[in-house]
């Protein structure tokens, strides 16, 4: 499915950027038990979570922020039961509409009523090749072959899902494994993230490998995917934004979106700059894994929120980052990740911990 939206104007009337994308936590609740969890979710309800009418009203406020597209998240978004509704709602204000559950709860019938609310595209977590790899980091025996099956039933409803895959030292050396099965499926795309130690993740950061292990991760990406037509996507991974130019530049190509699609127009980072999430009480933040409060929805409009934002205004200026980050050559289409400089340094603006990079300024002092 596709939108017949026009194209998204990349600032609103008053300069601010446009909001390109917003996560919106209907539930928090989950019936897995992932170990990397940023949420750390539980089956039980969440008290204090966003009504029905809340979530239409933020929907609604979307068209003054820039009519992001709208991702449905959790949590297990399933487990809402006006999760249909709430979609159809955002589907027929024009918003573009994903939603990404973790798959073990999709049937037919589910598989059918996303398409019908008005879903593009589901997102699936697939983080090892088989069950035994899968299920350990997922936390619940039986849940590989539960997504597997979800998975089929959304193909079989026509409607397009990718795979999101978390990087952790344990399944790297099975990632031409989970290539393999995305592409056996018939994924759209496969997106890889690098895994940030917040929520649940704190309790494994053995797994969190090392910035050169991350490059040569890159690196292998940015050559992967010259052998496929399926859309491939380094998420959590703002560097791979500078390693696409590097590899591009020693290639002789033109970064470009014929050459590289939207990732030669987008940014790696966009955390509060184009992208945020909103918690399952309301919480605006500049993403998932980074809870800072930039204000609730609850309190004041969104549209406000996204403008005025503290956080927000301070991610959008060069000169608030510190270290590496504050004087790379590639901070305009990087920025670092802000969770993980969060999580690891305690502060959102230090320097991208993870990224091997010297910039020239530190290299040369020029």
């Amino acid at each position: 499915m596709t939108s017949h939206k026009p194209p998204m104007a990349k600032t609103l009337a008053d300069g601010t950027p446009a909001c390109r994308i917003v996560a919106l936590e209907v539930t928090r609740s989950c019936n897995l038990a992932c170990r990397h969890c940023r949420a750390e979710a539980h089956p039980e309800p969440f008290e204090g979570e966003l009504t029905t009418g809340e979530i239409k009203n933020i929907l609604d406020s979307f068209a003054e922020a820039g009519s992001p597209m709208v991702i449905f998240t959790g949590g297990e978004p399933l487990l809402r039961p006006d999760i249909f509704e709430l979609i159809d709602h955002a589907h027929k204000n024009g918003l573009v509409c994903a939603c990404s559950p973790n798959g073990t709860l999709i049937d037919a019938e589910n598989a059918r009523k996303l398409k019908e609310a008005g879903v593009n595209r589901c997102s699936i977590s697939i983080d090892g090749p088989d069950a035994k790899s899968h299920d350990a980091l997922r936390g619940v025996p039986g849940a590989f072959e539960a997504s597997m099956r979800g998975i089929r039933h959304l193909r079989e409803a026509g409607l397009p899902f990718q795979i999101n895959t978390t990087v952790t030292r344990n399944n790297l050396d099975s990632f031409k494994d989970i290539f393999d099965l995305c592409q056996n499926m018939g994924a759209c795309a496969w997106h890889i993230f690098l895994l940030v130690p917040t929520g649940r993740g704190k309790e494994i950061t053995d797994q969190v490998i090392s910035a050169r292990e991350y490059e040569d991760v890159l690196h292998w990406f940015y050559e992967f995917r010259k052998n496929t037509d399926m859309h491939l996507k380094a998420t959590c991974a703002p560097h791979y934004y500078r390693i696409m130019r590097e590899c591009a530049h020693a290639d002789g190509l033109e970064v470009n979106p014929q050459n590289f699609g939207m990732d030669a127009m987008t940014r790696g980072c966009l955390g509060g700059t184009g992208f945020c999430f909103i918690s399952h009480v309301g919480q605006v933040q500049p993403c998932g894994y980074l809870p800072l409060d930039c204000g609730n929805v609850r309190q004041k409009p969104f549209p406000q929120i996204w403008r005025e934002s503290d956080w927000f205004l301070k991610f959008r200026d060069k000169s608030c980052y510190e270290g590496k980050c504050g004087v790379c050559e590639y901070h305009n289409v990087c920025g670092g990740c802000r969770a993980r400089a969060m999580s690891m340094l305690g502060n959102p603006l230090a320097e991208e911990p993870l990224c091997a990079h010297q910039p020239i300024k530190l290299r040369t002092g020029k």
